[in-house]
């Protein structure tokens, strides 16, 4: 792994020696566990028995090489776009040149905003309380922003080079094989951790049902791609612990250490090069720190379902009222599949498209055009949270 590589001294204040430490640790046991490579699949099409008993035992799996540098190339045009049409503060429609931010229109607010190098999760009831203990701040430099935006949902609707990776027909073949062909969509995000700005996330598990039920397992509640533009390294990654994700629902309190602060033992980041992309449990406990680092990390997000764990479910809404996600409500967010999936091959001719089993017989219907993209203004409103 020679992509972004921890070559820097980082200030930690009185933390710094055991953090170092704790980083250099990290990527050797992350190195070790030999769960990387590119994406495989078998003469029969299906993938490679080693990467799926790699990610059932680890709980998570690096594919190498599955973006070149053209779709990076794309999809940084498109980030830089978005980051110049970004209010001017979370209280603002207008951009920095005038012009309607990229939320001026939108029902539900896509944009989340931190101080720099904060922890704006760790120790609330945001996201259900799952965030349960305070990651480490520090102190950014003095020409830093009063605040910063570290993350965009329903990006799909910003960016067609987003767009279009949600559609990579291998990257949905992994999708079919860990969940079913059936499956179906979580959200989809942009995470942007600047260097000596971005936040931290703190320790967690997602999943907020099924946690009770007799038939959970490691696959109940789905799992995320992350793609990466620049590459990850130690300290602006994500962090994991491997295995995690067949205890069930952890006490993530009781796996600190006193006296080590947020270093939570026998984790291991996520190295990634740019282009490689990452598949990981979200039922892995996961979090990472503020990054301190020169080095950007910017993460294509997106992640699916087993059908069996949404359908009929009951849950609420993001206007908090009660929804079931019955066959029509997951048809219609699956929607931006058919269309991601036509986006790609308009782009990439020369692959060859995946079929998307529950859209097989009406695939030709989802045509990426001005109308649809109209069409998707507000899409994630009805992401599909279990």
């Amino acid at each position: 792994m020679d992509g972004q590589s921890r070559n820097e001294a980082i200030e930690y204040g009185t933390l710094d020696p055991k953090m170092q430490t704790y980083l250099e640790e990290g990527e050797k046991k992350a190195l070790q566990l030999g769960n990387r490579g590119p994406i495989r699949f078998t003469a029969e099409g299906t993938l490679e028995n080693d990467i799926i008993e790699s990610y059932q035992e680890n709980g998570f799996y690096i594919f190498e090489n599955v973006l070149d540098q053209a779709e990076l190339t794309d999809i940084e045009a498109d980030l830089k776009n978005l980051q110049g049409r970004l209010p001017r503060d979370r209280t603002s429609k207008i951009d920095g040149s005038g012009r309607p931010a990229i939320n001026a229109n939108c029902k539900s607010e896509p944009l989340y905003w931190a101080k720099p190098l904060s922890d704006p999760f760790g120790g609330t009831e945001l996201g259900n309380g799952r965030h349960q203990i305070n990651m480490t701040e520090h102190t950014p430099n003095k020409d830093a922003p009063e605040e910063i935006v570290y993350l965009i949902v329903g990006s799909l609707q910003f960016s067609e080079a987003c767009l279009r990776v949600y559609g990579h027909p291998k990257l949905l073949k992994v999708a079919e094989q860990i969940n079913g062909e059936d499956f179906v969509p979580f959200n989809e995000a942009l995470f942007i951790k600047e260097p000596g700005l971005g936040a931290s996330v703190s320790w967690h598990q997602d999943g907020q049902t099924h946690w009770k039920k007799p038939d959970l397992d490691e696959y109940t509640h789905g799992f995320n791609f992350m793609a990466q533009l620049y590459g990850c390294n130690a300290i602006n990654g994500l962090w994991v612990i491997p295995s995690s994700h067949k205890l069930g629902k952890v006490d993530i309190k009781s796996m600190c250490v006193e006296g080590e602060a947020d270093r939570i033992p026998g984790a291991v980041p996520i190295l990634c090069n740019p282009g490689d992309v990452a598949m990981t449990s979200r039922q892995i406990v996961h979090g990472s720190f503020a990054n301190t680092s020169s080095q950007p990390r910017v993460t294509v997000n997106f992640g699916f379902h087993k059908r069996a764990s949404v359908l009929n479910v009951e849950t609420k809404n993001f206007d908090n009222e009660p929804i079931i996600y019955d066959e029509e409500f997951i048809r219609k967010r699956s929607r931006v599949i058919g269309y991601a999936i036509n986006a790609r091959n308009e782009k990439f001719p020369g692959e060859t498209p995946y079929i998307y089993q529950p859209f097989k017989d009406d695939m030709g219907s989802y045509q990426w055009d001005a109308k649809a993209l109209e069409g998707l203004q507000d899409y994630n409103t009805t992401d599909i949270f279990i």
